[in-house]
């Protein structure tokens, strides 16, 4: 059987290369290729159905992103010992890939299409997140699913004050930014990642570097286009229309529903208002079929659509009333939870966040067990977005793609203004319950989040805000209106989303995503410059509310007493089995972790009273405190022989007090002088070369008057 396989190489200038094969793997797909770099391979499939499902006026698009566990050499945990649901890492990913390619499918086409990009080999320094963009867009490129494509994914860091694309993992723990970007041969169309308090300017010098290498990448994938022969796409009509209506809709309505988007209502009136005149012009057009029914509520939504638009650009008024630059009203509360270890209540107009920190032990560090990233997690952030948030009758099903990305979002920025992990011993987790939501509930999380680590005393280094930019443009270009804390419709209704959070210092998180093609540099200059005065306002609204870490944790908050210990005792405070720990735990009452690091036994000790924390800590000393010549011991009589008795005066650690040694008088026998359980007072006199302890009691007593 013969193969036609075909190949491309893309040189990343530095002496490493990203290698584009098709032709050999899952042909029966619409497209597949497999991306690798290193020894980190990709496989990444697209199908697409050819006809679009009935009344569907939108693009049916999932895409996955799994890791095979045999790609790392590793067996799935759990009882299934399986694949099973994507990870929330799998997810974020899956996400990043999903928000490129969205926005470069035509407008008209609604076929279903899945894409699916799997990890099947893993070199441990390269990480796949960066390479899954270019994997499932090279599968759309050797289809002929229309696209209007290729794009790319990269990770710019700056690593040792250098810019690089897709750094090795090693590379990235020493970067003071990071960010994966995304874009065409033309334009960028998301970016998202995190950095260290950076400026506009040093952001916008990475996206142009990693828009360079993005550039290269799209060549390749349109030379591989044309060398496989898919250059025509399918042909498909997924759409009715009706000029004649379209235009009759216009004229009945466009100036009824600017003049309601100029009459700066709530969210729920202007809702209202908007669905009215919708309902009035449909019941005029009498008895309809479901095709006209469906293209008449199209074509209203894009009345909406341009009328709001218009009246930001030709007036510079938004739905509620502001001006372009304005941030809604902010009130906050701290405290406002009195059992939570640290609590919040931030409010931007009709964005609501009830957010809480909880402080935790060791041992509720969160385990990751991914196929590439697998151990441990010390700060978690979980966001939840229930349907009463926005007046809707939803089911609770858990947290979806949507809050896993917000979530994560959030802490990215806030792990950025942690304490350093010596100077906070604990887990610490932080839930942002949003209850109202018009616009920007991640940002909300961000600053509610900020409020309640100070509140629960955790000394973060600077407080941070969030804002979320918004921009509107003319079909030309020509004209253009960045608007700063954007509500929910104009989210929907705009060509920009831009997140971002930072400190008085800097920058520390971003997530953009753009919906139209040509974003100039200067907009999105204007746009970070923006952004910081925005965030700046909020910043100041918060200081009205807290402006540092309280001085100590709550008085019900547990707290953690951390020591080290020598090496050498860490299996005697374990003791076989886990007995010793065990018995400890549960007669003081106190959870106690230990785990070996640089050479020593780090000792964690929490509880939520401080009787319970003294009373382990003194006998986890006592087990790991070797015995000093000198030191005075309350011991316990553990045996009896003839020649003495047996004391121990540390846990595990006995010596012998000769009967010479019990009395200054002079003992025959040892008969009735100890019982076995007898505590008695003794000082260490000498550990031979054996580590034999020599005790004494009679070192201790008076000598007696002589005659």
């Amino acid at each position: 059987m013969s193969l036609n396989v075909i190949k491309k190489v893309i040189d990343l200038g530095d002496g490493r290369t990203i290698e584009i094969e098709t032709g050999k793997l899952a042909k029966q797909a619409d497209g597949s290729v497999v991306i690798k770099m290193g020894d980190t391979m990709l496989l990444a499939t697209v199908v697409s159905s050819q006809e679009a499902k009935e009344g569907v006026d939108f693009l049916p698009l999932s895409v996955d992103y799994q890791e095979k566990y045999a790609a790392t050499g590793r067996i799935p945990g759990g009882f299934l010992r399986r694949e099973a649901r994507l990870s929330d890492y799998e997810v974020l990913i899956s996400r990043l890939v999903d928000r490129a390619l969205r926005p470069m499918f035509p407008e008209d086409y609604h076929a279903d299409t899945q894409v699916m990009i799997s990890l099947i080999s893993a070199d441990k320094d390269i990480m796949p997140d960066c390479l899954a963009g270019l994997a499932a867009s090279a599968a759309l490129s050797v289809s002929d699913i229309p696209f209007n494509g290729p794009i790319s994914e990269v990770r710019v860091a700056k690593v040792d004050g250098e810019l690089v694309i897709n750094p090795t993992l090693s590379q990235l723990q020493r970067a003071t930014l990071e960010f994966i970007v995304a874009g065409s041969e033309h334009d960028i169309n998301m970016v998202e990642g995190e950095s260290k308090e950076i400026q506009e300017a040093e952001l916008v010098e990475a996206i142009k570097f990693a828009h360079t290498a993005i550039k290269i990448q799209c060549l390749a994938q349109k030379e591989l286009t044309i060398e496989v022969g898919k250059t025509e796409k399918r042909v498909y009509s997924h759409e009715h229309s009706n000029e004649d209506l379209k235009k009759a809709i216009y004229a009945a309505t466009y100036d009824q529903v600017y003049a309601i988007a100029g009459e700066a209502s709530g969210k729920d009136e202007r809702g209202a208002k908007f669905k009215a005149v919708r309902d009035e012009y449909i019941a005029t057009l009498g008895e309809i079929d479901d095709v006209t029914k469906f293209l008449a509520k199209k074509y209203y939504h894009d009345v909406e659509y341009d009328a709001i638009r218009n009246l930001v650009l030709d007036e510079g008024k938004r739905l509620d009333g502001r001006t372009t630059t304005q941030i809604r009203p902010i009130w906050s509360e701290v405290g406002y939870l009195p059992s939570a270890h640290g609590s919040a209540v931030f409010t931007r107009g009709e964005t609501q966040s009830l957010t809480t920190v909880t402080l935790g032990a060791k041992d509720d560090e969160q385990m990751i067990d991914g196929a590439f990233i697998n151990g441990y997690q010390k700060f978690l952030l979980h966001y939840n977005f229930p349907g009463f948030s926005t007046g809707e009758v939803r089911p609770n099903r858990g947290a979806g793609r949507r809050e896993i990305g917000h979530g994560n979002l959030a802490m990215r920025s806030l792990k950025r203004v942690l304490p350093a992990e010596d100077e906070n011993p604990y887990t610490i987790r932080i839930v942002s319950d949003i209850l109202e939501s018009n616009g920007s509930s991640s940002m909300a999380t961000v600053c509610a989040g900020t409020l309640a680590l100070m509140d629960a005393g955790i000394k973060i280094t600077n407080p941070v805000s969030g804002i979320a930019m918004g921009l509107i443009t003319n079909e030309m270009g020509t004209k253009y209106a960045i608007l700063s804390d954007i509500l929910g419709d104009e989210d929907h209704l705009g060509d920009m989303d831009f997140k971002v959070t930072g400190t008085v210092n800097g920058i520390v998180a971003v997530q953009m995503d753009l919906k139209i093609n040509g974003l100039s540099y200067e907009v999105l200059t204007n746009a970070l410059n923006q952004a910081k005065d925005g965030r700046l306002h909020i910043l100041g609204e918060m200081a009205k509310t807290i402006t540092q870490p309280r001085e100590d944790y709550k008085p019900h908050a547990p707290r953690i007493v951390t020591i080290r210990i020598d090496k050498e005792f860490i299996g005697a405070v374990i003791g076989p089995g886990g007995k010793i720990i065990q018995e400890m735990q549960r007669e003081t009452g106190a959870t106690i972790s230990i785990e070996e690091k640089d050479n020593q036994g780090i000792v964690q000790i929490f509880a939520d009273n401080k009787e319970s924390i003294d009373q382990a800590l003194t006998r986890i000393r006592n087990i790991a405190s070797k015995p000093e010549v000198g030191e005075i011991y309350e011991g316990k009589v553990k045996s009896i022989m003839p020649f003495g008795a047996f004391v121990e005066i540390m846990p595990g650690k006995d010596g012998l007090l000769h009967i010479s040694e019990i009395d200054h008088r002079r003992i025959e026998t040892m008969d009735g002088i100890f019982q076995i359980g007898d505590e008695v007072r003794v000082k260490l006199l000498d550990v031979d070369k054996q580590g034999k302890l020599k005790l004494s009691r009679k070192a201790l007593l008076p000598r007696p008057e002589s005659k």
